[in-house]
C-alpha cells in the first residue's frame, strides 16, 4: 500500500482496512478498498483538508469531479463512490464522525450491458479448441457444468472433490472465502469425466491443488485466465472474457426451468437480485428463438 501525506488520514485508513480483514473480506477486496481510500484521502490532502471530520460533501463532490476530470470510466467511479460510503460508515459506526456526507454522494450514471452468454456453437468451438490439451480442457468443463468462479477453480484442492453421503452424486466443495460461505456444487457426467481424465495425467507432487503446472505448482488465477483468452481467440469467439462461462451456466440453467433459489445457491450469489438480472436475458433468448420459427 502507498504512503498518505497525512499521518492523522493514513491512520485512520489502516484501522478501516484492519476492520475489512478482521470481518473476513478477501485480500483482493481489502486491497481494492486500501488503494481507493487512499487515492480519495491523498485527494483531501492536496484540497487543503486536515481531518476527516472536517470533510463535507462539497469535498466529495470535488473528488468526484477529480475522477471525471481524469477520464475514469463511469462504472470505475461508482466503484470507487461504494468504497467511500463504506469507508465512511465505519467513521460513523466508530463514532469518528458524527455526520456522513457520502450518503448525498450521487453515482454516476451508466448504461450497465446484459451478461455475456455464450452460443451453443461458441461454447462447443471453445470445448474443441481445448481438446488438444487435457488440463486445459477440464478446466474449461469444470467452469462450464458449474459456473464456479475461476478463483474458486484455482483453489480447489483434490480432496474437494467428494461423493454425497449415499456414494451416487459426485460435487465440488466450496470452500468459505471472505464473504461467501461455503457450498457443495454437483458435478455432472461430463465434468466428473474431464476432471478424472485430468487426474490420469496430473503430474505428481506434494501440492493437493488440483490444478497443477508441468512442474507441480498451483496454477494461478492469471494463467488459466490467459489459458482460456487464448482458446477464445483459437476459437473465433469474439470478446468473451473468463467469466462468461459463469454467466452461460446461469443463463442455460435458469432457460430449463432451474428454479431461481437453486440457481443463486449453485452459484454462490449471495443476494437472490443478482440471478434475477439474467431473467431479462432468457427472455429475450426465448422469443429470439420463437421469432426465428416462424421466420
Amino acid at each position: 500500500m502507498g504512503a498518505i501525506n497525512n499521518p492523522n488520514f493514513e491512520e485512520k485508513r489502516n484501522k478501516f482496512i484492519g476492520d475489512l480483514r478482521s470481518k473476513g473480506r478477501s485480500e483482493a477486496t481489502v486491497i481494492a478498498y486500501a488503494k481507493d481510500i487512499e487515492q480519495l484521502l491523498n485527494f483531501f490532502s492536496k484540497e487543503g483538508c486536515t481531518t476527516i471530520e472536517a470533510t463535507s460533501i462539497e469535498d466529495l463532490e470535488k473528488y468526484k469531479q477529480s475522477l471525471q476530470d481524469n477520464n475514469y470510466t463511469p462504472k470505475s467511479i461508482s466503484r470507487k463512490i461504494n468504497s467511500t460510503r463504506t469507508f465512511y460508515r465505519y467513521l460513523i459506526d466508530n463514532s469518528i464522525i458524527s455526520d456522513n456526507p457520502s450518503e448525498k454522494l450521487a453515482h454516476p450514471k451508466f448504461e450497465t450491458k446484459p451478461p455475456r452468454v455464450l452460443t451453443e456453437m461458441e461454447y462447443r468451438a471453445l470445448r474443441d479448441v481445448s481438446r488438444i490439451d487435457i488440463r486445459l480442457y477440464s478446466i474449461v468443463e469444470v467452469l462450464l457444468q458449474t459456473g464456479i468462479r475461476i478463483g474458486e477453480l484455482a483453489a480447489l484442492s483434490l480432496e474437494d472433490i467428494r461423493k454425497s453421503k449415499d456414494g451416487k452424486i459426485d460435487y465440488l466443495y466450496i470452500k468459505a472465502a471472505g464473504s461467501h460461505p461455503f457450498r457443495k456444487v454437483p458435478l455432472n457426467k461430463s465434468a466428473k469425466k474431464a476432471i478424472d481424465e485430468y487426474l490420469d495425467v496430473r503430474p505428481e507432487t506434494e501440492d493437493d491443488t488440483l490444478f497443477v503446472t508441468k512442474n507441480g505448482r498451483p496454477l494461478l488465477v492469471r494463467n488459466i485466465r490467459t489459458a482460456i483468452d487464448k482458446a477464445f481467440e483459437r476459437g473465433g469467439i469474439k470478446n468473451a472474457k473468463v467469466n462468461d462461462l459463469r454467466n452461460t451456466f446461469i443463463a442455460h440453467h435458469l432457460s430449463n426451468g432451474v428454479s431461481l433459489v437453486v440457481v443463486s445457491k449453485l452459484v454462490g450469489h449471495k443476494r437472490l437480485s443478482t440471478t434475477e438480472k439474467y431473467l431479462n436475458l432468457v427472455k429475450m433468448q426465448k422469443e429470439e428463438q420463437k421469432n426465428l420459427k416462424e421466420l
